[in-house]
């Protein structure tokens, strides 16, 4: 479903209702497909609306940790982190609209700008600078066993076979709810849009991207599709459910449960020819929601996704790799000028396991 703006919706009818005098054909279409985009389905399970809660946006909840009858050993479990603050954008002015249409702004003929009946914020030139975009937002559950390595035949361009040192993460991924909307009331025959709805879905998708980083040198590792490497690694974390891949996974439907013990849908990443002496790197994971940012319209504006950075070290060298233990979260120092040199390589001001970020 399109993403709902429903201020645009406002925005659009009573444009509608004016605009014969100012604007063409062409923008009306352009308006009332902006209605269509906004509509919220009526079947979405809705618990009632609550005023938007003041926490705040960079408090996290601690990591968990629970066992799982799909996998054997530990997972660490990151909650969803959908906040209210994601479900808009603005107010921002349409400058592009603006631009285009000049002859929206009321000049000649009225003094001072002004309509000589009604308000001049009800203007279309003065909605257009004041334009608030509002959308639903999700987040899924992340849960990941230790980051490890295995050697695996890895297939060539030439067809051949290669021997190489692949690192993987096995993850869970499950859909507890809890989505976010604008929930409006009719104030003076107007929309005013002062709460949140919490929501849900029978299913959602996930479209996840891994990408590992290493902090010393900056260098980026795209998570590899290896069809060589899902059985293998199957079989060493003795999963007993269906593995997919991070292509694979993204046809899959993620039902809504509350159930503690919901299987979710499993997935691996995997990365290849990582550097042998890497030792302080984060895993970015992209598509657990559909959260961003945008700084400003069209298509040069800033645009940053919301991601899970989740924090690593790696205390052991190029040597006999498979038997270094890679460590989930960031290192605690005793001295304070090697703990602070140690953060500012994950770019924290304190040690922090995982957080959300835009980028």
């Amino acid at each position: 479903m399109l993403p709902e703006r429903q201020n645009v919706l406002l925005f659009s009818s009573q444009l509608i209702g004016i605009s014969r005098r100012f604007l063409p054909a062409t923008l009306l279409m352009v308006m009332a497909v902006s209605c269509i985009a906004c509509r919220v389905d009526a079947q979405d399970a809705v618990t009632p609306a609550a005023e938007p809660p003041a926490a705040d946006p960079q408090e996290q909840k601690p990591v968990r940790t629970e066992t799982s009858p799909f996998a054997k050993g530990v997972l660490n479990v990151i909650d969803p982190a959908a906040h209210p603050d994601e479900t808009f954008a603005g107010p921002m002015a349409l400058q592009s609209l603006i631009d285009a249409h000049p002859e929206i702004e009321w000049g000649e003929g009225f003094v001072d700008g002004r309509p000589n009946l009604g308000a001049r914020t009800r203007t279309l030139y003065e909605m257009a600078r004041q334009v608030t975009f509002r959308r639903n937002v999700f987040c899924l559950e992340f849960s990941f066993k230790p980051l490890r390595q295995i050697y695996i035949d890895v297939p060539q361009p030439s067809g051949k076979m290669a021997r190489k040192l692949v690192w993987y993460m096995v993850y869970q991924l499950r859909y507890r709810g809890g989505d976010m909307r604008p929930a409006a009331d009719e104030v003076g025959g107007m929309p005013l849009f002062k709460r949140i709805e919490s929501y849900h879905k029978d299913t959602r998708f996930a479209y996840p991207m891994l990408v590992l980083e290493e902090h010393s040198s900056g260098k980026k590792y795209l998570d590899r599709i290896l069809p060589t490497a899902n059985e293998k690694i199957a079989a060493r974390e003795q999963i007993t459910t269906k593995l997919y891949n991070s292509i694979d996974i993204t046809s899959v439907d993620i039902p809504f449960s509350k159930d503690l013990a919901a299987p979710g849908v499993w997935g691996v990443a995997t990365w290849e020819d990582i550097d042998p002496k890497i030792d302080f790197f984060s895993i970015y994971v992209y598509g657990l929601t559909n959260a961003f940012r945008q700084d400003g319209e069209g298509d040069t504006a800033p645009y940053t996704k919301k991601a899970l950075q989740l924090n690593f070290y790696r205390p052991g060298d190029a040597i006999r790799q498979t038997e270094d233990r890679v460590r989930f979260g960031v290192p605690s120092l005793a001295d304070p000028a090697e703990q602070e040199y140690v953060l500012k390589k994950y770019g924290l001001e304190k040690r922090l396991d995982y957080q959300w970020v835009f980028r």
